[in-house]
């Protein structure tokens, strides 16, 4: 009876505190603090080309994931990348928004909108760019909150200016080529067994299985497209997507680094795709930061995501 009673209550506590865990924590005051002075100092950076504003903030792996670029790793390559970007352009007005600061136990998450206006120096021609970041820091044994992660893409496709967000001149690493994390434990076991068969349902275009890997509380930060929150918008974005991507005759989803932090995992993603359209042959890459959510029933699912083209 003892045994009985014991597993009942044991199975009620771990229950209670899985929902607990599940539940996403809003950062502390002083952290919002922090995050907001850096949103300040990054507006300043840009609008007074200043790149040396944000090294104090950076780690010294920081790592940069910008659209049409490959992966920049550290903080006098990141320096270089602002210092191209503020060759090329004059930024009249940035505003940044945020969308949640939350607590992931480890690492604080970050999302927001931004808006940018600027004008492209050789040809005097202003732009108006909108898109949306998601930030990931990491308190240091000193209790100093340093960027770990930034990565940003647009929210439509914006024509020849494209091109020109592309700095070829600054060091970076196609992440997709690197060495996979080895399978040597259970997040990575678990994680490679989903992207295989993500692998299969995207070159299916199989739009039903895709939308099962996402939260009812998802938010999904695709390439060229608006913020889609909740999972309706979610299957609705991928229902539409899948009819328009092109036939895959190759596809590998990739992870370079995992990030366990107990309820919410952080999966460097990235892809290669070999593709055919319409006469068209190509071999593509991008990169994505997924974090899945561990639910009650200890399944994964996705709760963040954004994604960039290399």
């Amino acid at each position: 009876m003892r045994s009985i009673l014991f597993i009942a209550l044991h199975t009620i506590l771990v229950g209670t505190i899985a929902h607990a865990q599940s539940q996403s924590v809003k950062a502390d005051e002083k952290t919002t603090g922090i995050l907001k002075k850096f949103r300040s100092d990054y507006s300043k950076m840009l609008m007074d080309d200043r790149p040396e504003l944000l090294q104090s903030y950076y780690t010294d792996t920081v790592r940069l994931m910008p659209p049409f670029q490959i992966t920049i790793i550290g903080k006098d390559k990141a320096s270089l990348y602002q210092k191209g970007f503020l060759t090329r352009f004059t930024v009249h007005d940035i505003t940044r928004n945020e969308i949640e600061i939350l607590d992931l136990g480890a690492q604080i998450m970050e999302t927001g909108t931004f808006t940018m206006r600027l004008t492209i120096k050789s040809r005097g021609k202003e732009q108006l760019l909108k898109g949306k970041y998601l930030n990931l820091w990491q308190e240091t044994k000193n209790g100093e909150l340093l960027l770990l992660t930034e990565a940003w893409n647009y929210d439509e496709y914006y024509g020849e200016i494209h091109d020109l967000l592309r700095f070829d001149e600054v060091p970076g690493v196609h992440t997709a080529f690197r060495p996979n994390v080895p399978v040597n434990s259970n997040i990575s076991f678990e994680l490679a067994a989903l992207n295989r068969l993500l692998d299969v349902t995207v070159t299916q275009h199989d739009w039903k299985t895709w939308s099962l890997y996402y939260s009812d509380d998802a938010m999904l930060m695709a390439s060229y497209y608006p913020i889609c929150k909740g999972k309706k918008a979610v299957d609705e974005y991928i229902h539409t997507h899948v009819k328009e991507l092109p036939i895959f005759e190759g596809l590998d989803i990739r992870n370079d680094r995992i990030d366990n932090l107990g309820v919410y995992v952080i999966e460097y993603a990235s892809h290669i795709a070999s593709w055919k359209n319409e006469g068209n042959t190509g071999v593509g890459t991008g990169k994505n930061i997924r974090i899945w959510r561990r639910g009650e029933d200890h399944t994964l699912r996705l709760f963040r995501s954004i994604s960039m083209y290399d």
